[in-house]
Parts: structure tokens; sequence; C-alpha cells
């Protein structure tokens, strides 16, 4: 399952994700790729004004 860093956006280990939950997005095999943001902490999609308040810990996933 690849992971992502929320701050660069750059795919990272598995075991980098780990160590840095709450900064980093693990997709889950199978899933459609949607479009949207994600938060890095929750792994809930959030609105575009959400993901500008908190660019650090969001994921912009297929609306790049």
């Amino acid at each position: 399952m690849p992971a992502r860093n929320a701050k660069t956006g750059r795919y990272i280990a598995t075991t980098t994700a780990a160590r840095s939950p709450r900064t980093s997005v693990v997709s889950k095999a199978g899933k459609s790729a949607s479009t949207g943001y994600r938060s890095a902490i929750t792994g809930r999609y959030v609105t575009s004004a959400t993901a500008k308040r908190h660019p650090e810990t969001t994921i912009a996933e297929g609306c790049h």
C-alpha cells in the first residue's frame, strides 16, 4: 500500500508512514481514485477551504 507525506506529497515507505501518522496518508488497496482533499490526521475527505487552512496536513487527491 503506497503512502504519501502530507507536507511534500512525495511517496514514502509504509514504515516511515507508521512513524509519522499525523503527516502521512496510506492509500487503501482496491479503492478507486477519488478527487478532493483528504486529512492526513483523520483520513477523512475535507473541503477545499479546510485544505487551504491546513496545508501541512492535507493531501490533494486527483485534483492536481
